[in-house]
């Protein structure tokens, strides 16, 4: 298709020059300026203990000439620095953001000393030569020695957690927890079919996951701008919806069926919600409630894309109960449960750094309250359907054991079939999670999704 000119001959044609214009706005700055950005974004989350997006954004907004590549460069050093804090600090021998920055570029960017010495002099505005200690240190950088919450680059409080969880695998488990995510997407089959989900994103190369029958997968590159998936027209007209592979397998797990009553009860933004409504292929009632009414505000929006009309938001008011009227009478109740988020780090590299035992204590007795109110809504021969997004024993099997000891009316319901809800790919899917006698435990390791528990007990006659 020709275009009309937009210019006078012999002038400089103005889309060449808005061209011009949007390469200098994506990159600005050198890769050594870069570096120093992120050092100072780091310093920034350390001293003010906030989070990296909020550091991230204040940085931006004052320094209005970064372009949106420097600004997505920045990031994914600062993330990487998050992600490989523990072992860079031990590697360099200090633990400030230049030394964990540092450490980063020779344990995750793989960059020998030659390299680093580089790039650390790359421009007046570069973090400045290494000093010989710092020479000596990344010459060659070595975990020997590092206990395991080093090597394995999570809170060494949380250690005795995670060994009971993976026991001598929990180095490799938390260097899986630590690496990148994908960008994962699940079409949303009352729109459309997962072909056509692909062939309406097939600028961006997604691939088909390994699990999920509904789930795409985009490969993002360490210094990569995520794509900007909600300005698609896919995602616009509600085919796709950005959720985690592992999420999309909770969901299916809970195996609804078409014409049943279901309740989700921390539904929050509707992400499971959603996967719920397409896996019921809009038939039956699914009731979306959360004890956080502003956790409910995304989900109104989501619904309306979607094309979901069975679903029913129930919004809490004041003190009244918004689910008493549903009492006994649920097939399914989805427990979406508040936790410490450990299985989701690869996504939030600095929460991990900021979880404290205070808040594990507090979610246990979430969880347990939440089951309880969940025995309360289902019917006879209904499933509780607990689901976390943490790999502590704690939060996962010790609440289920906790469940059935105080309901005894309830039964687990055997991992291996609830693994069954994955048809064809159940029986490698078996041999990859972490099962135990209550529920299954996937792991960015195990099956390269973020880590999510999932447990179902069954309601008796």
């Amino acid at each position: 298709m020709q275009h009309a000119p937009l210019c006078h001959p012999g002038r400089a044609p103005r889309v060449s020059l808005a061209i011009a214009a949007e390469t200098a706005q994506l990159s600005a700055m050198t890769p050594g300026a870069r570096l120093s950005a992120a050092i100072e974004v780091l310093a920034d989350i350390e001293t003010r203990r906030r989070p990296a997006t909020d550091a991230l954004k204040d940085w931006g907004l004052a320094h209005r000439f970064a372009g949106s590549g420097d600004r997505a460069a920045i990031a994914g050093l600062a993330y990487d620095a998050l992600r490989r804090k523990a072992s860079s600090a031990f590697v360099t021998g200090e633990s400030t953001a230049r030394a964990v920055v540092l450490g980063m570029l020779a344990l995750e960017r793989k960059l020998d000393l030659a390299a680093i010495a580089r790039l650390v002099e790359d421009g007046r505005h570069a973090p400045g030569a290494l000093s010989e200690p710092e020479r000596a240190r990344l010459a060659a950088p070595s975990l020997d020695g590092a206990p395991a919450w080093i090597a394995g680059d999570y809170p060494e409080w949380l250690d005795p957690h995670i060994a009971r969880t993976f026991g001598d695998d929990r180095v490799a488990e938390g260097l899986a927890l630590a690496s990148r995510a994908p960008l994962d997407l699940r079409v949303n089959t009352l729109k459309g079919s997962r072909e056509e989900g692909a062939e309406a994103l097939a600028h961006l190369k997604p691939q088909p996951t390994r699990w999920s029958p509904h789930g795409l997968r985009i490969a993002l590159s360490p210094d990569a701008k995520s794509p900007a998936i909600h300005a698609e027209p896919a995602f616009l007209k509600g085919l796709i919806e950005v959720q985690d592979e592992g999420s999309q397998i909770a969901a299916l797990c809970a195996g609804a069926k078409p014409g049943e009553h279901v309740v989700d009860l921390c539904a929050g933004a509707g992400g499971k919600t959603l996967a719920l409504a397409a896996a019921m292929e809009g038939r039956g009632q699914i009731y979306a409630a959360d004890s956080d009414k502003r956790r409910l505000a995304p989900i109104h929006a989501r619904i309306e894309r979607a094309g979901a009309h069975n679903i029913q938001v129930r919004t809490p008011k004041g003190q009244a109960a918004p689910l008493d009227d549903l009492a006994g009478r649920a097939d399914v109740v989805l427990i979406d449960a508040p936790c410490t988020g450990t299985g989701a780090w690869r996504r939030n590299p600095d929460a991990k750094w900021r979880v404290r035992p205070g808040a594990l204590a507090i979610r246990l007795k979430e969880q347990a309250a939440v089951l309880d109110l969940a025995a309360a809504l289902t019917k006879p021969s209904g499933r509780v359907v607990y689901i976390t997004c943490s790999v502590l024993t704690e939060e996962n099997g010790d609440q289920v054991r906790g469940f059935l000891n105080r309901h005894p009316q309830f039964v687990a319901v055997p991992p291996t079939d609830v693994a069954g809800a994955l048809g064809e790919r159940a029986f490698m899917f078996r041999r990859a999670v972490l099962m135990s006698e209550e529920g299954l435990l996937m792991t960015p390791r195990r099956t390269d999704t973020d880590g999510f528990y999932v447990a179902v007990m069954m309601r008796k006659d």
